[in-house]
């Protein structure tokens, strides 16, 4: 009888690569530095997984590095990458486990001729993530969303591959604002030097778009570009592949269109009610937002909202306001499931939950919100207001002002950032991404 890691063996990859990216994967052979980037589902990740995979097999070095903007990233997209990661390529002869505290991927098989290969996982967003990779001597680094990654981090990792007997570099990325650090300080920095014959080691770099992916159909291409609102900057970088600059409405399509996502009576297949609570200071305002996510996270139905002027008020008022606030939404939806208040107040939090045990609501749990980065809860929400899956009762006039007054800021001109100077509701817009940021996956699932 085969056992289960036979018949993973025998198993093959079905591998559909189009000419350009056969192109990009034969000189990532030949060359140091390697860049993928362009559209979603263009294959860029899995072009630079199996090219990683190649030089493993050959190298001398025993510890590399695979990096995303958070380990899980890394794992989900270098490790398993839809089946076609390095788990899958070296299925058989690897298994997960840890190395010096660090989730990694150990490999020892045939394909590595009996030697141990160890590729270390780790997140790099954060301004202190570059301390997780120090302490070891990395070969080749492969990274996802290099963009994401905190300048700090890259420099360590660089550092880090200095004594490589085989040194190379795999990073993909989907585009950002034209004058992001990434292109100034790296990407675009290191054409130019190739361009003069200055960077030593060779440099390989192709964009590519979802038209480039042979292994995407038409209806399914359409269906995917069907998923983003076109007047969104979302859809030029992901769907056109386009480095651009966020200007204007955010949520354009809402703007135009408000009356047409509002409902008059609640559904009646909610599985949650999640209250969010964004405290106010220095101008800004106390901002209360209930919804309500249907059964499947099929849609997202804003049921209350509420914006009080911080100016003036303590923590008592605070607290009465927010009690007869989540006794409005249990009038209307029967309960709350959670509430996710901005965690940078943990005073004020402590005050809402006295302020909801002296009434009688000491069973709802009172949380911090995970406070998940603006761009991605903005591109979230741009997707549902484009799928038709975010809604809100009549009488919600706070929420549906802040949506279709948020701009970007005109002034940034590194990156593309929220404008927060007092003349759009911000607040609003901080306490309705704190009620779905916890369930972003799981809607995109349904996807």
């Amino acid at each position: 009888m085969e056992t289960r890691d036979t018949v993973k063996r025998r198993k093959t990859i079905k591998y559909r690569f189009g000419q350009k990216h056969i192109d990009y994967i034969r000189a990532c052979h030949e060359n140091t530095y390697n860049t993928a980037e362009g559209a979603v589902r263009a294959g860029k990740t899995v072009d630079n997984v199996y090219a990683f995979a190649h030089e493993l097999k050959q190298t001398k070095d025993k510890i590399h590095l695979a990096s995303g903007s958070t380990c899980a990233n890394a794992k989900l997209n270098i490790g398993d990458a839809n089946g076609f990661g390095l788990e899958w390529i070296f299925r058989g002869q690897c298994r997960w486990g840890k190395y010096k505290d660090n989730e990694a991927l150990i490999i020892k098989g045939p394909d590595t001729q009996g030697r141990t290969r160890i590729v270390i996982f780790a997140g790099g967003a954060k301004a202190d993530s570059f301390k997780r990779i120090r302490g070891n001597s990395y070969g080749m680094w492969i990274a996802t969303e290099i963009n994401l990654h905190h300048n700090s981090f890259i420099e360590e990792a660089f550092n880090r591959t200095a004594a490589a007997v085989l040194r190379k570099f795999f990073w993909d990325l989907n585009p950002d604002h034209p004058k992001a650090p990434i292109y100034k300080k790296h990407i675009d920095s290191d054409r130019e030097k190739h361009a003069r014959g200055e960077l030593l080691g060779g440099y390989n770099y192709q964009h590519f778009t979802i038209h480039d992916n042979i292994t995407i159909s038409e209806e399914r291409r359409a269906e995917i570009i069907s998923k983003y609102d076109k007047a969104s900057i979302w859809y030029k970088r992901d769907i056109l592949g386009q480095r651009c600059v966020a200007e204007g409405l955010i949520y354009r399509t809402f703007a135009d269109h408000q009356g047409e996502y509002e409902m008059v009576e609640k559904p009646k297949d909610l599985q949650e009610i999640i209250v969010g609570v964004d405290f106010g200071g220095n101008g800004s305002g106390h901002a209360f937002v209930a919804t309500g996510i249907t059964r499947g996270y099929e849609e997202i139905v804003v049921l209350a909202s509420e914006w009080h002027d911080a100016e003036g008020s303590d923590p008592d008022m605070l607290g009465r306001i927010f009690v007869d606030f989540c006794q409005q939404v249990i009038t209307i939806a029967g309960s709350i499931t959670a509430v996710y208040a901005d965690s940078a107040e943990q005073v004020l939090i402590r005050g809402l939950r006295k302020a909801a045990g002296k009434a009688g609501l000491g069973w709802m749990r009172i949380d911090n919100a995970l406070k998940e980065a603006v761009n991605e809860r903005i591109n979230f929400t741009a997707r549902l207001i484009a799928q038709r899956r975010l809604w809100y009762l009549y009488g919600c006039d706070s929420f549906a002002d802040a949506m279709a007054s948020a701009v970007w800021d005109p002034k940034e001109e590194t990156k593309n950032v929220r404008l927060d100077d007092g003349t759009s509701d911000i607040d609003t817009l901080d306490a309705f991404e704190y009620t779905f940021e916890r369930y972003i996956s799981r809607f995109l699932r349904l996807e």
